[in-house]
């Protein structure tokens, strides 16, 4: 278990990627999601691993990037901080209706993160759709709560972040991991 990789997770258009970009800013190791680089490198190629389309090769190839990821920030030092981590896949598959192959689920059970999760609550206010993100509010809902329940299935505690301005939810991370 890497106790210094740290996961933030939810629904999608609860301000993850907002925070992330703000902790990197602030000089925090971070990880960017492989989800919408892969919706971005498949439409760029006519691929057809997208959420969309192909939903079990979009998830085998987000677990080949985050496997990568997890591999490469073993070399950092310091926090890392996770756009999303291995078990969301889980909980795309089980959103989708698919079963969890057993790789996938093992590799989330081997690559370990900080125990405590942080996660994104569903945030109304701030939910957007984009060509990337094509999930409805009630899709949004339920993959924050679906994200919830994975990680705690897999013995991981929940921390939600407050539903605020970039800056003081930045701050309410640095706080949890204690700087």
């Amino acid at each position: 278990m890497s106790d210094h990789f740290f996961v933030v997770t939810g629904g999608p258009g609860a301000g993850k990627t907002s925070l992330i970009t703000e902790l990197a800013r602030r000089g925090f190791h971070t990880i960017p999601e492989s989800g919408r680089a892969i919706i971005r490198e498949e439409m760029l190629t006519g691929g057809s691993a997208l959420p969309w389309a192909d939903r079990l090769a979009y998830a085998e190839r987000m677990l080949e990037r985050d496997l990568r990821a997890y591999g490469a920030a073993e070399r950092l030092t310091g926090p890392v901080i996770f756009d999303r981590g291995i078990p969301d896949i889980m909980g795309y598959l089980t959103l989708c209706g698919l079963p969890v192959p057993p790789h996938i689920a093992a590799a989330a059970k081997a690559a370990r993160y900080n125990s405590r999760v942080l996660l994104a609550p569903y945030w109304d206010e701030i939910f957007t759709q984009d060509i990337e993100r094509k999930q409805s509010r009630t899709e949004a809902e339920a993959t924050c709560a679906t994200m919830r329940d994975t990680y705690a299935a897999l013995g991981y505690a929940i921390t939600e972040l407050p539903r605020t301005d970039i800056a003081q939810r930045a701050n309410f991370v640095a706080a949890q991991l204690g700087l």
